[in-house]
């Protein structure tokens, strides 16, 4: 039962009845209702702002205990990349050095990824930045890991083929010389002996009697044996695989024929003077992928430590060629 409220009319010097217009009842249980509602709308806000729900509690725990999946994650592919640059490094610098073969560019080993829509899948959400930043590391470890089984495949056939290599690699000298008496002119910037200017020397010059046997420096086949070349009168050149070849030059006599497979130290023809030249000697050339590179460095079979130092002082002289 609503109370009955009274006020006190002073003119009349009575108490009445309050009456409250029905309008104005409507218009307090309005404002009532507002008021109740901001503070509401008001509190929830400050609750849902600063008191996280039980299931946004859990939905944080599950995302801190990605992030910290995500770091180990790539703590563990750094670890994994330091190993795999190790294996690259010795892959590069004494597999292939061993078996003389070209190491495979930085280019080709930390090639990335082209694409900038490669991760756009990836893209939109809170953790966006570490998920694309751990795919590009696995992506790269796993081209990195395919290069490097490549070429350990390409290491295997060559280790196969290591006796076929060390038998091939030009190791000795082209003729007898234990008593280094036969080199006096070496690779590189040597004098023309017949227009007295500096020339390129590609190889190497061995004084000896005309007559004087010439060995094949290593297992080949021989796919020249003719004077065509004027320059280097009667001459031999020999195929010894692996990129190697080898060029003997102003023999007086050729004893080997084109397609013949010869043998290290096997006799191919005797020292002349033919061609272009000014007194008997042999040019010796070894040619690496295309390429006339230093002899002096192929010469590690026949000779002890010092009489190949010696012998690399010997050619590093100034001197003028035979040719």
């Amino acid at each position: 039962m609503s109370k009955i409220k009274y006020k006190f009319n002073t003119k009349s010097l009575s108490f009445e009845k309050d009456i409250v217009p029905l309008r104005k009842r409507i218009w307090q249980v309005v404002s009532y209702l507002a008021t109740g509602l901001f503070f509401a709308t008001v509190t929830i806000g400050l609750a849902y702002k600063y008191l996280d729900s039980p299931k946004e509690k859990q939905l944080q725990r599950e995302i801190a205990e990605l992030n910290l999946q995500y770091e180990l994650l790539n703590s563990r592919m750094r670890e994994v990349s330091d190993v795999l640059s190790d294996i690259q490094e010795r892959d590069n610098n004494i597999y292939r050095t061993i078996f003389e073969t070209d190491a495979i560019p930085e280019t080709i080993r930390k090639a990335g990824f082209g694409g900038v829509e490669r991760y756009k899948e990836l893209k939109g959400y809170e953790n966006s930045d570490l998920m694309i930043e751990s795919t590009q590391k696995l992506d790269r470890i796993s081209k990195q890991l395919y290069i490097q089984s490549k070429s350990f495949d390409e290491v295997v056939k060559l280790v196969k083929d290591k006796e076929k290599l060390l038998a091939s690699i030009p190791a000795i000298q082209p003729i007898a010389n234990k008593d280094l008496k036969h080199i006096p002119s070496g690779y590189g910037w040597r004098t023309d002996p017949i227009y007295k200017t500096g020339e390129f020397h590609p190889g190497l010059d061995f004084t000896a009697n005309i007559g004087t046997e010439i060995y094949a420096t290593g297992d080949g086949i021989v796919t020249t044996a003719d004077a065509v070349m004027q320059g280097y009168g009667n001459h031999v050149v020999i195929n010894h695989g692996f990129g190697y070849q080898t060029l003997y030059g102003h023999m007086s006599r050729i004893k080997v024929k084109i397609g013949q497979h010869v043998k290290r130290g096997e006799l191919i023809g005797w020292v002349g003077s033919t061609g272009r030249s000014t007194g008997p000697h042999v040019h010796y050339e070894v040619i690496k992928n295309g390429e006339k590179v230093n002899p002096i460095n192929f010469f590690f079979n026949d000779l002890s430590a010092a009489a190949y130092q010696q012998l690399i002082k010997l050619s590093t002289q100034p001197s003028q060629s035979f040719d």
